[in-house]
């Protein structure tokens, strides 16, 4: 991806996607410089790194009355740890995305007469900010068991964890049910090893998994699922990521 203007991007927040009613988002991730200076240090200051942070602030335009509209979507996970997604530009599966498990610390709402009326909000990280790539795109409804895309992610070096966000954006039908787990292999994926399980979805919502920090020689890796139910349909984002 190369210089671009901005105008479009994508965030989903647990089961919700906020893109149709966002106008701006910002990322942004430090590590704490702990000082460590001596007499060696021969007048310059040394530090080490601490502890790290991430956050996601974002605002736009006011909605309510939808599980997947903004209002809703921000009393229901406020205080609460879940997955949040962003893109920076599209959300087709390969596309660049970052993802972290974090707390909904804030949301505001509000303004003058005769404003459109906003929003504003930030999620505090719990785990790292991780860049990583859409694994399923939003908009493709599901209604079987199946397979997404092959991503070439690279082997993850010991101390090292792939994480996975999953958005189920709606969900419909009789009973219906999805269960999704993240597969890793070769470039065929013809003996796949299953590293990470979401637990059973029925409705829209968000979860977040990673890996234990063992080392996994794959370089390959998918999204894959199960759906049960009469008449069923999913749609769901994923992402995945190393770090």
């Amino acid at each position: 991806m190369g210089k671009f203007v901005q105008f479009n991007a994508r965030l989903f927040a647990p089961g919700a996607d906020l893109t149709g009613a966002s106008n701006k988002v910002e990322l942004s991730s430090e590590i704490e410089d702990k000082d460590t200076t001596n007499y060696y240090s021969n007048g310059w200051k040394e530090v080490i790194g601490g502890l790290g942070s991430a956050e996601i602030s974002a605002e736009g335009q006011w909605e309510a009355g939808d599980p997947s509209r903004v209002d809703d979507a921000s009393w229901a996970t406020l205080g609460g740890i879940g997955p949040y997604t962003v893109c920076p530009d599209t959300s087709t599966v390969g596309a660049l995305a970052y993802l972290t498990a974090g707390m909904r610390a804030d949301y505001k709402l509000g303004d003058a007469v005769g404003e459109v009326a906003p929003w504003t909000g930030t999620v505090k990280s719990s785990w790292p900010l991780v860049r990583g790539q859409i694994a399923h795109p939003p908009g493709t409804a599901r209604t079987a068991t199946g397979t997404g895309t092959i991503l070439n992610l690279g082997a993850i070096p010991a101390g090292k964890r792939l994480y996975a966000a999953l958005h189920v954006l709606s969900a419909s039908g009789t009973t219906p049910s999805i269960t999704a787990r993240i597969e890793t292999g070769d470039a065929t994926l013809s003996a796949p090893t299953t590293r990470l399980t979401f637990a059973a979805a029925t409705a829209p919502g968000g979860q977040v998994l990673r890996t234990d920090g063992t080392a996994i020689t794959d370089a390959y890796a998918r999204v894959a699922w199960t759906v049960t139910g009469t008449s069923p349909s999913f749609m769901f984002a994923v992402s995945l990521g190393i770090r």
